[in-house]
């Protein structure tokens, strides 16, 4: 019988995602960084503030809101994610606030980009019980905490997902480094976050940059949007294998892989492949 471990696509086990929030004039720099170094990043946009008038002032910096004509072609090649229609603390409002933030939110977007929006970023961070029952009913796949975990696991719940760290954590690079140059034995996954108007606030778009050229274009990562990782693990987890572990089912719509006995072997779509 063969040893089966799940690996990311094309044999890889380190995975790398971004996260930024609010939909504001900086993320069109940010962009440009990530496309220069071919990132991808899931950005999350309070579709009811998206205009002039959803701009605010922080530390006597203007944070500009985009509108809609400008941010239509701006996140091709990213995924767009729910943020709240209005920005609202979910944990501060009723039940039925709660479901119009998220549910028009997503109705929005969807309408919007022409995309399944199925994605989230907690407003402000936070959640509770009801807040978490809510998003199940209303098809949210996985949502974002601001609750920097320092490592490399997976999530255990989608719907309380905590990224690695913030991009202002001191020890960003260093995190960075423990990144490439750690062996994983199982799957490793580094999830940055932020809002890119903190860059404007702090003066320091060089560790951006800095960063995504030390991170980026490296063989043994898969660069994935939020949405695509989930649906990856999902469909990992929905493989099919024979009572001898030779052969396996892929009853998903994507490829899969894994390695057996060491070799990686990808199982496509729909298929049923022999292992051995």
């Amino acid at each position: 019988m063969g040893k089966i471990n799940k690996i990311f696509p094309k044999g890889r086990k380190k995975a790398f995602t971004l996260s930024y929030d609010d939909g504001i004039t900086q993320d069109k720099r940010l962009i440009k960084i990530f496309n220069k170094y071919k990132l991808k990043a899931t950005f999350n946009l309070n579709s009811g503030l998206q205009n002039e008038a959803g701009s605010f002032v922080l530390n006597d910096l203007l944070i500009k809101r985009m509108d809609r004509e400008e941010i239509l072609g701006l996140y091709k090649g990213h995924e767009i994610s729910n943020h709240g229609l209005n920005h609202l603390s979910l944990t501060s409002i009723p039940k039925e606030i709660i479901i119009e933030e998220i549910l028009q939110d997503r109705k929005n977007h969807e309408k919007m980009f022409g995309n399944l929006v199925r994605g989230m970023a907690y407003p402000y961070g936070t959640y509770n019980k009801t807040v978490l029952e809510v998003l199940g009913i209303l098809g949210i796949a996985y949502s974002r905490t601001v609750n920097d975990s320092g490592n490399f696991d997976l999530p255990l719940n989608y719907l309380e997902w905590n990224p690695t760290v913030h991009h202002n954590d001191p020890y960003l690079m260093d995190t960075a480094e423990r990144f490439i140059k750690e062996e994983f034995n199982g799957l490793g996954l580094f999830y940055l976050w932020g809002h890119s108007y903190e860059f404007d606030l702090d003066n320091n778009w060089d560790v951006m940059e800095r960063f995504c050229k030390y991170i980026s274009n490296r063989d043994d990562i898969w660069y994935a949007t939020n949405i695509e990782i989930v649906d990856y693990l999902d469909a990992l987890d929905r493989l099919i294998y024979s009572t001898d572990l030779t052969l396996v089912n892929n009853p998903s719509s994507i490829s899969t892989w894994v390695e057996y006995n060491g070799i990686p072997v990808e199982i496509k779509a729909g298929e049923t492949k022999r292992l051995c």
